[in-house]
């Protein structure tokens, strides 16, 4: 909560997102449980190449548009940025990913609507966020249960991707972070 409470949100909606975020961890013993009807924590990386000059992203499969690595804590877990390391090497294969040391813990908040899916009823994802490098020579491993496609985009690619507001604000502050 300490990190949380410590975030500097980046404008109105993030300051919206965190008030949301430190409520629900505030109300729930496990905010990482899945089984809140109301929704959940989830952790994601924003996997940066050494220089910054490139962002990797997935293609999801049952949500169908690009987004960063991420997910849904196991049980016992409790800490986001090692939910985010993990589903992010779990996702694009890489086991050398790491965080970004200079990064603020969590980089950027992010609460989004997920449409039902299954058994799964709409909730939302109370996503916290977490800059991570990958080294030069990563070879990619797609989670074919998970994602269409998995690859590289350099910043001035991400255009046509239609990717979300909250999604370009945490790429700028990732890129912001690593490029400087």
């Amino acid at each position: 909560m300490d990190r949380l409470l410590g975030h500097h949100p980046e404008g109105t909606e993030e300051e919206a997102h965190l008030a949301a975020i430190v409520a629900f961890v505030g109300a729930h013993a496990n905010p990482f449980d899945r089984l809140i009807p109301e929704g959940h924590l989830t952790a994601s990386a924003f996997v940066l190449s050494p220089d910054g000059g490139r962002v990797l992203l997935l293609h999801h499969r049952k949500l169908g548009r690009w987004l960063q690595p991420g997910g849904h804590a196991e049980a016992g877990e409790s800490a986001g940025e090692d939910i985010a390391l993990r589903e992010a090497r779990e996702e694009t294969g890489i086991a050398a990913l790491s965080l970004f040391p200079a990064a603020p813990r969590p980089l950027d908040l992010d609460v989004h609507a997920i449409p039902a899916h299954g058994r799964d009823p709409a909730h939302l994802h109370l996503d916290l966020r977490y800059v991570v490098i990958a080294p030069e020579d990563a070879t990619l491993i797609r989670s074919a249960n998970e994602t269409n496609s998995l690859r590289w985009f350099g910043w001035d690619e991400l255009g046509p991707l239609g990717l979300d507001g909250g999604l370009h604000r945490g790429l700028a502050k990732a890129r912001r972070i690593v490029v400087g």
